[in-house]
């Protein structure tokens, strides 16, 4: 589980770098486009799949630390136990819709690596670079959900997430 912890924490600094690369590449199209009149042919792309891997991979650290938008006027007002009882009930709720994303997620990918489909923009990149992370990272999401559930089970109260 630390071993995991560790992966999920590197993957969270990985998708902050993504969004900051993603920035960048953005000034640089606008200063290019609106100072230069010389738009880029990979700027916008390339930063739609940064946010993209970005966005996936920091879901898991999300969740570990309540990072999500939460609804949790009633909830902070019941026992811990039952705030456990309604954490587990969610946490099964999400892995259920995340098995199906990485089931149907994994098929488009696959669909799209066999097939050599691209993405018709000026880099036409294969589609697949786009389509991989959602399986993998939901993927993770589920791993982190079975952690989360370990964790109420056993007592611990989850954490609330405030900023």
């Amino acid at each position: 589980m630390k071993i995991y912890e560790k992966f999920i924490l590197r993957s969270a600094w990985l998708a902050a770098v993504l969004y900051g690369i993603a920035g960048i590449m953005l000034t640089y199209e606008v200063g290019a486009r609106y100072l230069f009149i010389a738009p880029t042919s990979w700027a916008a792309e390339l930063s739609q799949l940064t946010l993209i891997y970005g966005t996936l991979l920091a879901m898991p650290w999300a969740l570990q630390h309540r990072r999500h938008i939460q609804i949790n006027a009633i909830i902070h007002k019941l026992s811990d136990i039952n705030q456990r009882r309604i954490g587990i009930i969610m946490m099964i709720t999400l892995i259920v819709f995340s098995l199906y994303v990485v089931i149907y997620g994994f098929d488009i990918f696959f669909d799209s690596f066999q097939r050599g489909r691209t993405t018709g923009s000026l880099l036409d990149l294969p589609a697949w670079i786009a389509e991989l992370p959602v399986p993998f990272c939901f993927l993770m999401l589920i791993v982190q959900a079975v952690f989360e559930i370990k964790k109420m089970v056993s007592g611990i109260t989850p954490p609330s997430g405030e900023h």
